[in-house]
């Protein structure tokens, strides 16, 4: 599948609450939530004011001139907060994209840019059964932490 992944444009951070909900991990045999679970407080840190803070970064993939996934990144105290100088990721995909390499692409990508911008690492949160925990283990990121249900994992750039 052909795509582009490029810097996220600010008329686009409204798109950022689509790919927040698409990020939730919805086990098998499960039903989705409502999408206004993403007002709760705990996911609102993700997306409320993006732009407006000096560490706020975002990556869009597009195919055929259409925004299918996102990758972000800001300091905010998060599920995956390893401290006030590590980047904390969010990343989603519409499910129909999934499973071709643009999530680890854009990973990638935005690992590069934080290393050019003279981050020393990267956190996330992954939840134990998702199966994007084999991505992030192949790209370089390990478990520095745990609780019942998730991973904390770190990058070192």
């Amino acid at each position: 599948m052909d795509y582009t992944i490029r810097e996220i444009a600010e008329e686009e951070y409204s798109l950022l609450e689509d790919f927040l909900y698409e990020a939730i991990f919805v086990p098998q045999g499960t039903s989705a939530p409502s999408k206004s679970i993403i007002e709760q407080p705990e996911l609102q840190v993700y997306i409320a004011g993006f732009g407006t803070k000096k560490d706020d970064m975002g990556l869009v993939a597009e195919v055929s001139g259409k925004v299918v996934g996102a990758v972000w990144v800001r300091i905010m105290d998060d599920y995956g907060h390893i401290d006030d100088d590590t980047p904390s990721f969010a990343i989603s995909l519409y499910k129909e994209y999934r499973g071709f390499g643009i999530g680890t692409a854009l990973m990638r990508e935005m690992l590069r840019v934080l290393k050019i911008r003279g981050y020393k690492q990267a956190s996330l949160s992954v939840q134990k059964a998702n199966y994007a925990l084999k991505m992030y283990l192949k790209i370089g990121f390990e478990i520095v932490d745990e609780n019942d249900e998730e991973y904390i994992m770190l990058c070192r750039l």
